[in-house]
């Protein structure tokens, strides 16, 4: 868009906002974390733990720090969280999304399937 970095950043903060008031709305009691690696923000993690599944509601990571293991590892901790609780961890991601490799390497299969932009995927608790 030819817009200035100004007009950019303001819409950028715009969705952003939008985003964040409806995640808030619908997990109430959700975790909003910043993922720093040595003090430096790198992604975010926002996570609501229910009483019978762990939802990642979202997990971002800015793109120089994808594809090192960070991802990996935040899941892993969720899945030891989830396997100690007895509960499932699930996440909606878009088809098109190139992290649903990792998602099905890691466990994650197809939950629900509506045919629209999302896959709905879950991983089952494991026995620990």
């Amino acid at each position: 868009m030819p817009w200035s970095a100004d007009e950019k950043a303001s819409f950028l903060r715009m969705q952003f906002d939008a985003q964040h008031t409806w995640y808030r709305e619908q997990y109430a009691g959700a975790a909003f974390d910043v993922v720093l690696v040595e003090g430096e923000p790198v992604g975010r993690l926002y996570v609501d733990r229910g009483e019978t599944e762990i939802r990642i509601v979202d997990i971002a990571l800015l793109p120089l720090h994808r594809g090192g293991g960070i991802g990996s590892s935040l899941l892993h901790d969720l899945f030891a969280e989830a396997d100690a609780a007895g509960k499932r961890v699930t996440i909606h991601v878009e088809r098109m999304n190139p992290a649903l490799r990792l998602y099905e390497r890691l466990g994650f299969s197809v939950a629900e399937d509506e045919g629209g932009v999302y896959l709905f995927l879950e991983r089952p608790a494991r026995p620990t």
